[in-house]
């Protein structure tokens, strides 16, 4: 049975992973398997437990007890489930609670790249994106548009941070990801091609091939690479790749947001098979 506990004192040591560790510190990089990630909303919540992994804590608003927050807190078992006012909680986390209710979870184990590539046909390649919103958008449109894994150059934002796990709608814990374990872009790309992706670099460049291109239809395995926001690809990763692929603008339009060109890239290069 959980353990229900009115929040009397901010302060507490407790709370500090709700409100006053940063994002680093919950990833925990020194000790990984004692890294937290915090879910947001009890539909993002029922995922992750589907998904397996382990929940700590729970902070809800009290009136969340007799709704959803009750029933997820049922399903953790036998964890402390921190409960206050409204604007207590906003006043311990400085924003407010979507739905009401954070989890406190142990955060997967790592997935490692070459793995996650040799299951897939489509892959989703981010390079250097730090928005979290972004970040959680891409992984959403990879869930529901076929893409089989995600992979992250090591100067991209974490996928489990809590803004990114709550635009994602909790399908980070959904689409299996890997963070690049090779020199990005030589060995990285190189890698790829080892394992029969042909690579995609999502650019501006005029000289590319548009995305209806009946030649991007052809491969079995494709990895579509995408940029950082504003900037783009780095230059040498554009080069490196296969094919240098643009989505035709109108009305003047230079571009997309790189969580829309990627979801407009994974529907048009989706496996029709």
């Amino acid at each position: 049975m959980p353990r229900i506990i009115e929040i009397t004192d901010l302060s507490l040591p407790e709370l500090d992973v709700f409100a006053r560790l940063t994002e680093a510190q919950l990833r925990s990089r020194v000790e990984p398997e004692r890294g937290v990630f915090i879910a947001e909303s009890p539909k993002v919540i029922d995922l992750a437990l589907a998904a397996g992994c382990r929940p700590q804590a729970l902070l809800m608003e009290r009136r969340q007890l007799e709704l959803e927050g009750g029933r997820i807190a049922a399903r953790c078992g036998d964890i402390p489930v921190y409960v206050g006012q409204r604007e207590l909680l906003a006043r311990l986390t400085g924003y407010r609670l979507t739905r009401g209710v954070l989890c406190a979870m142990s955060r997967p184990a790592p997935r490692r790249a070459d793995d996650l590539c040799r299951e897939a046909r489509r892959l989703a390649v981010l390079e250097g994106i730090s928005d979290s919103t972004n970040i959680g958008a891409v992984f959403r449109s990879a869930a529901a548009l076929g893409v089989d894994g995600v992979l992250l150059t090591s100067t991209c934002c974490d996928p489990l941070c809590r803004r990114a796990v709550r635009v994602s709608m909790g399908t980070v814990l959904l689409v299996p990801w890997a963070v690049m374990d090779r020199e990005w872009p030589e060995d990285g790309l190189s890698r790829l091609r080892e394992l029969g992706f042909t690579t995609l670099a999502l650019a501006l460049s005029p000289a590319g091939l548009t995305l209806d291109d009946p030649r991007l239809q052809r491969p079995d395995k494709l990895a579509m690479v995408l940029g950082t926001e504003g900037d783009g690809l780095a230059p040498q990763t554009v080069a490196a790749c296969d094919h240098s692929v643009r989505i035709p603008m109108a009305r003047g339009v230079d571009s997309l947001n790189v969580a829309a060109a990627g979801a407009v890239a994974f529907w048009e290069l989706r496996v029709r098979d």
